[in-house]
C-alpha cells in the first residue's frame, strides 16, 4: 500500500516490472560479449530500440555522462538506465544480474590458473588468438556503429577522428580526462560561435576582392532602357503605388530584434547577411521535446543529495588511500582491495588505462606472475558482461597464491574496483537531472560524446597490438603477424555488419578457427 500511494502503482503491477528488469538483466549478464564498445550499442539496441526504456536522446546523454567520469563506463551505462527505468533498488540488481555470469566464470579460470603449469599447449594460445581476432572485429563494428549515431555534423566527425588519433598516440591516466573537456570546451565555443566573427575577419583579409564588371556604355543604355521600359509598364498595371501595411512593419521589427538576439530562422538569417544557426539552435526545440521524461521514469533526486553522495565517496576514498600509505603492517587482503579501490577511482579510458594500471598493482606488487596476467587478460575478452569482472580474477589469484581463501580475494576486488564507478555516478544522475536542461551542458555533451566514440577506435587499436598469442609470444603482438588473424578479425567484422552475425557466436566462430590454424601449421 505503501508503494501505491506513492507512486501510484498497483503492487501486481510492481512485481510485473520488477520481475521484467530482473529477466532482461540476467538475460544480458548471459550475451554481452565483446567489451563496453558492443555493450553500448546492444544496450542502444535493447534498452531504447526494442524495450523503450530510455529514449534515444536520453541514451546519449548518458552515454556522454558515463564517459565524462571515471569507472567502467558501460558498467555505469547499465546501471543508470536500470535506475532511471525503476529506481534504485532494480539498478543494484540488474547490475548483479548482468555482471553475475562473467564474474562466476572468472573466478572458475582463477582456480583453474592456479592448478597449471608454467606453459600451455599450443591449441590453448591458437583458441585465445581466435578468440582475441573475433573480439577486434566485434570492437570494430560497434565503434562505426556508434560513430552514426555520434556524428552529427562536420564538427562531431572531426572530434571523433581527432579522439580516436590522440588515443593511439599517446596513453596516460591524465590524458583521456584532458581529451574529454577539450572536446566539451570545443563543441561549446563551436555551437555558441564564440570564434566566427574573428575566423571570419581573418579569412576576410586574406579573401581577394572581387572584381567589378566593367560594362560598356552601350549595353549600360541598353539596360537603361528596358529598366525604364519595365517601370512604365508596372505603373500602368498599379497606378497607386504600394505602402508598407503595419502588419508589415511589425514583422520587419520582429525580425530585426530575432537578428539581433539570434534566433532568425536559417532562411531569415541567411537573408539578413547573419550566419545561419548551430546545429544545436537549430534541433533544441526537437529535444527538448525529445527529453520529457514520463513521470513513472523519473529518478527523483535532488542535486544537493547528489553532491552529498560524492562528497561522501571522496572521503572514503581519501580514508582508504591514508591507510594504504601510513599503515606499517598491512594485511594483504587489504592492500588488494584499496589497490582495486584505487584503480576503480582512478581509470578513466576503459581498457588501454586500466590494463597497465591493473598490471602495475598486482604483477608489480609480486602477487601474481606477468603469464597468468596475460592469461586471464585474454580469456576476458571471451566472457559476457563487463570486462572488468578481470578484476575478480585478480582478486582471486593472488588470495589463492598468498594463502586466503580465493572466494575473499575475488569479492574484494569486485567491490574495489565496480563501488566507486556506481557511487559517483548515482551521486552524478543527481546533479544531473537538475542541470541537464542547460544548454552549455546539452552542447558540451555532445563532444564529450564524440570524443567518447573516438577513444573507441583507440580500444581497436590496443587490443590488435597484443592480440596474437603464441609460445614464442606469450606477452602478445601484433594480430597483424600472420594473414590468419587478419582474416578472422575481417569475418568477425563482415558477419556482424552484413549479416546480422550476434558477438556470442562470432566469438564462437573465431575459437574455431584459431583451431583450424593450429591444424593447418601442425601439419
Amino acid at each position: 500500500m505503501a508503494i501505491q500511494r506513492r507512486f501510484g502503482w498497483h503492487p501486481a503491477e510492481v512485481q510485473d516490472r520488477l520481475w521484467n528488469t530482473l529477466r532482461e538483466n540476467w538475460y544480458l549478464g548471459f550475451t554481452s560479449f565483446g567489451g563496453p564498445p558492443t555493450h553500448f550499442k546492444i544496450f542502444r539496441d535493447k534498452f531504447t530500440t526494442k524495450l523503450k526504456w530510455v529514449d534515444e536522446q536520453m541514451y546519449q546523454e548518458l552515454f556522454s555522462v558515463c564517459q565524462a567520469f571515471s569507472g567502467p563506463g558501460s558498467t555505469k551505462m547499465h546501471y543508470c538506465i536500470n535506475l532511471l527505468h525503476d529506481g534504485t533498488l532494480s539498478a543494484l540488481f540488474g547490475f548483479l544480474l548482468w555482471s553475475l555470469p562473467g564474474a562466476l566464470g572468472m573466478f572458475g579460470l582463477s582456480i583453474g590458473v592456479s592448478n597449471i603449469g608454467e606453459t600451455l599447449p599450443r591449441p590453448a594460445y591458437a583458441v585465445l588468438s581466435g578468440l582475441n581476432a573475433a573480439t577486434v572485429g566485434i570492437v570494430a563494428l560497434a565503434a562505426v556503429q556508434l560513430s552514426e549515431k555520434a556524428i552529427t555534423d562536420k564538427l562531431t566527425r572531426i572530434i571523433v577522428f581527432l579522439g580516436a588519433s590522440a588515443g593511439m598516440l599517446y596513453n596516460a591516466l591524465w590524458y583521456f580526462p584532458l581529451l574529454m573537456l577539450l572536446a566539451g570546451i570545443t563543441s561549446v565555443v563551436f555551437d555558441f560561435r564564440w570564434l566566427h566573427g574573428p575566423v571570419k575577419a581573418v579569412v576576410g583579409v586574406f579573401k581577394p576582392k572581387e572584381k567589378r564588371r566593367q560594362t560598356p556604355p552601350e549595353e549600360e543604355a541598353v539596360d537603361m532602357s528596358h529598366q525604364q521600359e519595365a517601370a512604365s509598364q508596372t505603373a500602368s498595371v498599379d497606378p497607386i503605388p504600394s505602402r508598407p501595411t503595419s502588419r508589415a512593419k511589425t514583422g520587419d521589427t520582429n525580425d530585426a530584434k530575432a537578428a539581433s538576439r539570434g534566433t532568425l530562422p536559417q532562411n531569415a538569417a541567411s537573408t539578413a547577411g547573419q550566419l545561419p544557426p548551430s546545429p544545436l539552435t537549430q534541433a533544441e526545440e526537437q529535444d527538448d521535446e525529445l527529453r520529457v521524461v514520463p513521470q513513472d521514469r523519473q529518478f527523483n533526486m535532488s542535486w544537493k543529495t547528489g553532491v552529498a553522495i560524492i562528497a561522501a565517496f571522496l572521503a572514503s576514498f581519501a580514508a582508504v588511500m591514508i591507510l594504504r600509505g601510513t599503515l606499517p603492517a598491512k594485511s594483504l587482503l587489504f592492500s588488494l582491495f584499496a589497490n582495486m579501490y584505487l584503480a576503480g577511482t582512478i581509470i578513466f579510458g576503459g581498457g588501454p588505462v586500466v590494463i597497465p594500471l591493473l598490471r602495475e598493482y598486482t604483477v608489480t606488487e609480486g602477487w601474481l606472475s606477468t603469464r597468468d596476467f596475460l592469461l586471464g587478460l585474454a580469456i576476458t575478452q571471451a566472457f559476457p558482461g563487463p570486462n572488468f569482472n578481470f578484476a575478480v580474477y585478480l582478486g582471486s589469484l593472488t588470495a589463492i597464491n598468498a594463502g586466503y581463501p580465493a572466494a575473499a580475494g575475488a569479492v574484494l576486488g569486485f567491490v574495489g574496483m565496480f563501488a566507486p564507478g556506481l557511487i559517483t555516478v548515482h551521486g552524478t544522475m543527481g546533479v544531473w537531472h537538475a542541470i541537464r536542461g542547460w544548454r552549455w551542458v546539452k552542447s558540451s555533451l555532445r563532444g564529450i560524446n564524440a570524443a567518447a566514440v573516438g577513444l573507441i577506435y583507440t580500444a581497436v587499436y590496443r587490443l590488435w597490438q597484443t592480440g596474437y598469442i603464441d609460445e614464442s609470444y606469450q606477452q602478445g603482438t601484433n594480430l597483424g603477424l600472420d594473414p590468419w588473424w587478419v582474416v578472422v578479425t575481417a569475418g568477425s567484422y563482415v558477419g556482424g555488419y552484413w549479416f546480422g552475425v550476434s558477438p556470442p557466436v562470432a566469438i564462437l566462430a573465431g575459437a574455431v578457427m584459431g583451431l583450424v590454424w593450429y591444424g593447418v601449421v601442425s601439419t
